[in-house]
């Protein structure tokens, strides 16, 4: 449990049949639990635009948003794989750029390799940032960040156009270098399918079993958002409703002034109280 999980460990994993494990995580604390639990892979998505600052979508996380919550998570990190996305429009305007941000989010940010969304058309920026000697995960399938040629949150891959196409774009991306290839909302006969014909392990979300691993948003299995939970997502703790049950127990408690009481306060002699008395 104490060994580094690599990029290395990803391939291995998959040769071995062994599912690999992933969660987000976007602050310490989260991190190092889930680090300490032995989770394989910790992916700092982009997601926390939506799940930590309140954004409707991904395509409004910025660079200066990724690398403040990668560095934290980075802090938190000992054994797992850190992985931290590109944002929308960090790899989009040519190699250079692209090779500059995913240094970033490495060098300053202190994740072990990055995540791009796309396919074909990413393929010369892909190679470039591996490169320049940084690990490259692919994502396939729904892709957040193209929310606005989607026409909203959709399942990818339903037809055979479709998923002839995520199956020629994954193979052109393991051709490109990336270690590991991400199939979002994909339907899963057809995730198994591509998961089959590739050398490097896909990472499911939404897409079933049969790939060769999971990741979900950590928020999502623990119920922090009561209102919404995602077709793909399962809650294994209701966190939402024990931090209002926790909330309004505290509110009770000041108002009735049964908290603070003296095992949570400071103890002073009383005649330092006699003299404040005295002099005031």
């Amino acid at each position: 449990m104490n060994n580094k999980f690599t990029v290395a460990d990803f391939w291995e994993a998959k040769n071995n049949g062994k599912k690999i494990t992933m969660l987000t995580a976007y602050d310490y604390p989260t991190a190092k639990i889930l680090d300490e639990a032995g989770v394989d892979s910790i992916l700092v998505g982009d997601s926390l635009g939506m799940v930590v600052l309140g954004y409707e979508d991904t395509v409004k996380v910025t660079m200066e948003d990724m690398l403040h919550h990668i560095k934290a998570v980075s802090r938190g990190t000992k054994r797992a794989l850190l992985i931290g996305d590109m944002p929308f429009l960090s790899y989009h305007t040519g190699k250079y750029e692209s090779v500059r941000n995913a240094g970033r989010l490495m060098c300053e940010g202190g994740c072990k390799a990055v995540k791009l969304e796309g396919g074909s058309e990413i393929t010369e920026d892909i190679k470039a940032i591996i490169a320049a000697g940084i690990p490259v995960m692919g994502h396939l399938g729904y892709t957040p960040q193209s929310i606005n040629i989607f026409g909203g949150h959709k399942s990818q891959g339903k037809t055979i156009e479709t998923a002839r196409k995520i199956l020629k774009d994954s193979l052109i991306l393991q051709d490109a270098g990336v270690f590991s290839i991400v199939l979002e909302c994909v339907p899963y006969k057809v995730a198994s399918f591509i998961s089959e014909r590739l050398d490097i392990p896909t990472i499911s979300i939404g897409s079933g079993s049969g790939c060769d691993g999971q990741v979900l948003v950590t928020h999502d299995i623990l119920g922090l958002y009561r209102d919404f939970t995602p077709k793909h997502a399962k809650k294994y703790f209701e966190m939402g409703n024990k931090i209002e049950e926790a909330a309004k127990l505290y509110i009770k408690e000041v108002e009735e002034l049964v908290f603070p009481n003296e095992k949570n306060s400071f103890i002073v002699d009383d005649s330092v109280i006699e003299q404040l008395r005295r002099e005031a």
